[in-house]
């Protein structure tokens, strides 16, 4: 899953690189950080920062008690619906700002 949700995300937003922070890979155009990945307690989870300003897909979007940050996830590679993925990568670009938060 972890491969595949890669390969979306370097396919879908320009210029993107990814790097490690924490231990976990994170996902930047220039400085702005667009997403990064996590597997915790049997799921994927992608997080992203500026998604509370996304127009689309709000309802697949997960925050669970965090303030900045919204993810969408996965528990097997069946759940990932690519279409919905992309738009919201897509969106996440748009948005992308330098620095970690969505102010």
């Amino acid at each position: 899953m972890l491969l595949q949700v890669q390969l979306l995300i370097e396919t879908t937003v320009p210029g993107v690189t990814m790097a490690y922070k924490w231990r976990l890979p994170f996902f930047y155009v220039g400085k702005s950080p667009i997403c990064y990945l996590n597997v915790t307690k049997g799921y994927l989870d992608i997080g992203f920062w500026t998604a509370k300003l996304y127009t689309k897909h709000q309802e697949l979007l997960i925050s669970e008690d965090r303030k900045q940050v919204r993810s969408l996830r996965y528990r097997s590679p069946e759940d990932i619906d690519s279409e919905v993925l992309v738009e919201v990568l897509e969106q996440a670009y748009h948005f992308r700002r330098d620095g970690f938060l969505s102010n």
